[in-house]
């Protein structure tokens, strides 16, 4: 059975870093992509990030590239996104997502981040 636990989120004040943490349970994580997507109040679900199984394919979406780092441990079954520069806007529930090959698999319950003064 797989379940994936988010943890990390916070309040955080714009320029602040936090980092995201999705502990995975069951023998799939190492060969599965994963994601890390966010929804906020009233928006659309927003697809953040994305890595290989492997750790070596990456993708960011454009108002996140060069301010999160997606990366992932294998062997301790976790998925991180270390989030900098935080926004107002980055504001949202943020979601851990296994791929099942090409299409999202099993989603975690997720954990808010909140970036305010």
């Amino acid at each position: 059975q797989i379940q994936l636990m988010e943890s990390g989120g916070g309040l955080a004040q714009p320029g602040d870093s936090l980092r995201l943490s999705c502990e995975a349970s069951g023998t799939a994580f190492s060969v599965s992509d994963m994601r890390w997507a966010r929804q906020a109040p009233g928006k659309k679900l927003e697809w953040l990030s994305g890595i290989s199984a492997g750790g070596t394919i990456f993708y960011y979406e454009d108002s996140v590239r060069g301010r999160f780092a997606i990366s992932r441990d294998n062997a301790k079954r976790i998925l991180y996104l270390q989030m900098n520069s935080l926004h107002s806007e980055d504001t949202a529930l943020y979601y851990c997502v296994m791929m099942n090959g090409t299409v999202p698999g099993w989603w975690g319950q997720g954990t808010q981040v909140t970036v305010s003064w």
